[in-house]
């Protein structure tokens, strides 16, 4: 299949309907999801999207980073009919080259469960070294 990916901001629709097509719906809380996604697709430091050669919206992959010593990947989604095809593989390298690139940007990662094959294929590795704040309200559900 031939796609291409570029950095592309998208809509809270966009995201949402994209979100649809992907397991990656269901890490959300329920909690202002529509007013949250609307600030994550406005404000993650890079933006990138792959679409098929009819256009169509086949992969979403966003990230913070300072471009100088991290990058954290917040999301990373493929529409289910096209896993398998390297498209995650293609986003997350193109996300950490324009982060800065894998010789100065340590990149991290929460994962699904089911995700982790997929992220140690890359090379990543789950570190000791991360601690975490979480006082939120976080009600499971998926988006649909």
């Amino acid at each position: 299949m031939q796609y291409t990916i570029a950095e592309e901001r998208l809509t809270a629709d966009q995201y949402i309907d994209f979100l649809k097509h992907t397991d990656l719906g269901s890490q959300y809380p329920k909690e202002r999801f529509e007013e949250r996604i609307a600030t994550l697709v406005r404000r993650a430091s890079i933006s990138l999207v792959a679409r098929d050669a009819g256009g169509r919206i086949i992969g979403v992959c966003f990230g913070i980073t300072d471009f100088a010593y991290w990058l954290f990947i917040t999301d990373l989604g493929v529409v289910r009919d096209c896993t398998g095809m390297g498209i995650g593989t293609a986003l997350v390298r193109k996300l950490h080259e324009i982060a800065g690139g894998e010789d100065n940007i340590i990149m991290y990662t929460c994962y699904n469960e089911n995700a982790l094959g997929f992220y140690e294929k890359l090379g990543m590795q789950k570190p000791d070294d991360v601690v975490v704040l979480n006082k939120i309200q976080w009600t499971d559900f998926s988006v649909t």
